[in-house]
């Protein structure tokens, strides 16, 4: 994973769970762990970019906390939220941001839903935003993204974004924690 890789899914899982900041998550907050998976297509001359990584989320659209280990379980990444403050580290160093777009369009060339990750996982829509329901695949469309559910008792969550640059992630859900 380059480091362009490991800012982009540290950024992409942030978003998707929208997070920002250095202090704890609230120990009411939604916790997720699992696989996560996202690719970008090539666009604007830019090439393809793409990462797996497992990963333990915590937190919600204000607070949290987002950790991604390499397939050995190295800590690749780490991103924590709070008002005001988005904080990615790195092996590489530390960035700060005044929040998670910021974050992410920073890393990543542009804003993500980020907030509305941890309730795409929890299988709703981010109460913040209309969502139109879906019916094949089972899930919604929200924010330009297409969350297929139709797996979701598996523990399998697919956000799909059609517009350039393209841009899909994929998460494995383990057991609630």
């Amino acid at each position: 994973m380059t480091l362009r890789s490991h800012t982009l899914a540290a950024t992409l899982a942030a978003a998707v769970l929208g997070f920002s900041g250095c202090a704890s998550a609230p120990a009411q907050a939604p916790r997720f762990s699992g696989r996560l998976a996202l690719q970008v297509a090539a666009h604007d001359g830019q090439p393809a970019n793409g990462f797996n990584a497992s990963f333990e989320l915590r937190g919600n659209a204000h607070v949290g906390e987002l950790q991604l280990h390499s397939p050995l379980g190295m800590l690749v990444a780490a991103v924590a939220w709070e008002p005001g403050s988005a904080t990615l580290r790195t092996p590489q160093g530390i960035q700060r941001h005044a929040d998670l777009n910021e974050l992410s369009r920073q890393a990543v060339g542009e804003a993500l839903p980020l907030p509305a990750l941890t309730h795409w996982l929890a299988g709703e829509p981010w109460p913040a935003a209309p969502s139109r329901p879906i019916a094949q695949p089972l899930g919604f469309e929200q924010l330009g993204w297409h969350i297929d559910l139709s797996r979701l008792a598996a523990g399998a969550v697919v956000a799909i974004r059609n517009a350039p640059p393209a841009v899909t992630v994929r998460v494995r859900l383990d057991e609630p924690t």
